[in-house]
């Protein structure tokens, strides 16, 4: 015979319409003793999310995107209580489990039972919903961590360069330390790309995901893919459920998110100045001009970034002649590492789209975007961000 629980997740999670979920939710509230097997359902949804490639910020985001508060607040309580059983994380799981402490708070619900139930199979729905897709990395679980280092010292002069890019309202400044952080990002792929070839290690590309949130996502897209590709990655986005998988080396992997936040901010800072601008002239066209503007922004900035990268290379070859440490040997090992994330990638997402970019219709806001990221250090990519 079936029980309370199996007959209210028969009626809520497995039928259609909100009938069905009512039911269920009733037969919840009215009885207290399936508490404790409701929540560790709830755990037991989450990590079948994990053996599907979905990762804690995967879940976050789309709870936050389709559901409500008292959910998000409800998906991070079962995550933290799911994942503090596993002896081992993946890398980049503990900052995201760091994120999720600091963006949803506690969750404690005081609301009546029938609330609570109905907020408990909203949430399961959606896992219960979720397909599988391309695993980003291990499993919990199932990594061994390595010695424990330290950041390099050259990334926290990167994050210092881009927090100063960020804060600064002078736009030639903005230029400055933005450059100068896509030129040490280079060279700190250089290093690592050549300290793997010197001493033979098994370093091979991996991936991560990056959230590429409404509104003007094609534009956010667009410019993750300029900045992934000018930092030896490949971008795929997925449009459904709002991120892009980035394929690459891992210190090229961090400077992708490194700069893709911090031109994000510096976009969107020029941009609110350039509409405060057009408003006070008598312009109300908001929406027009903001997608024109982003859209600029992101077709403006993969040649820039690429000029950055490609005078690290010749500053390098450079040092290494000068050296006598053969600068010869720089270009193979960097073709190597391009080959072998173009191969990992087409494992990942051996069929891939691109998408057609709705064209822009508001020239003064595509010429400040334009403007803009001519500031920030960005040139245009005449294709869309690739879609699995």
């Amino acid at each position: 015979m079936d029980s309370v629980i199996d007959r209210a997740f028969a009626a809520a999670l497995y039928g259609d319409g909100d009938d069905g979920l009512d039911t269920g939710a009733s037969l919840l509230a009215a009885a207290p003793e399936t508490d404790a097997d409701l929540r560790r359902r709830g755990e037991e949804y989450l990590h079948g999310a994990w053996r599907h490639g979905w990762q804690p910020a995967d879940v976050v985001r789309l709870v936050r995107r389709d559901l409500d508060d008292p959910h998000l607040r409800l998906a991070a309580d079962l995550i933290r209580a799911e994942t503090a059983r596993y002896a081992h994380l993946p890398p980049r799981w503990p900052a995201q489990l760091a994120d999720l402490d600091a963006n949803t708070g506690p969750g404690g619900d005081h609301r009546d039972r029938f609330t609570r139930a109905t907020v408990h199979l909203q949430l399961y729905r959606l896992l219960l919903r979720l397909p599988p897709i391309e695993p980003a990395g291990p499993l919990p679980g199932d990594t061994v961590p390595g010695p424990v280092h330290g950041e390099p010292r050259t990334l926290t002069r990167i994050r210092a360069l881009l927090a100063k890019a960020e804060a600064t309202g002078y736009p030639e400044e903005a230029e400055a330390f933005t450059a100068k952080a896509q030129e040490l990002m280079a060279r700190h792929s250089l290093d690592d790309a050549l300290l793997a070839a010197r001493t033979h290690a098994k370093d091979v590309p991996t991936a991560c995901r990056i959230g590429v949130d409404a509104p003007y996502e094609t534009a956010k897209a667009i410019l993750l893919d300029a900045v992934a590709a000018a930092n030896h990655c490949r971008a795929v986005w997925n449009e459904a459920y709002g991120f892009s998988t980035v394929v690459g080396f891992d210190a090229d992997l961090e400077s992708v998110e490194l700069l893709h936040t911090s031109l994000l901010v510096q976009g969107t800072a020029a941009m609110t100045r350039a509409e405060a601008g057009q408003r006070a002239a008598g312009r109300k066209r908001t929406k027009t001009f903001r997608q024109a503007f982003l859209m600029a922004y992101a077709h403006r900035i993969g040649g820039r970034l690429a000029e950055a990268g490609e005078h690290a290379v010749r500053e390098a070859a450079t040092e290494a002649a000068e050296a006598s440490r053969g600068a010869a040997a720089l270009l193979p090992v960097l073709a190597a590492r391009d080959v072998a994330v173009t191969d990992h990638a087409e494992r990942m997402f051996p069929e891939t789209t691109t998408t057609r970019v709705r064209g822009v219709t508001d020239a003064d806001g595509w010429h400040h975007g334009t403007a803009a990221a001519d500031r920030a250090h960005v040139t245009p990519r005449d294709r869309g961000p690739a879609l699995p």
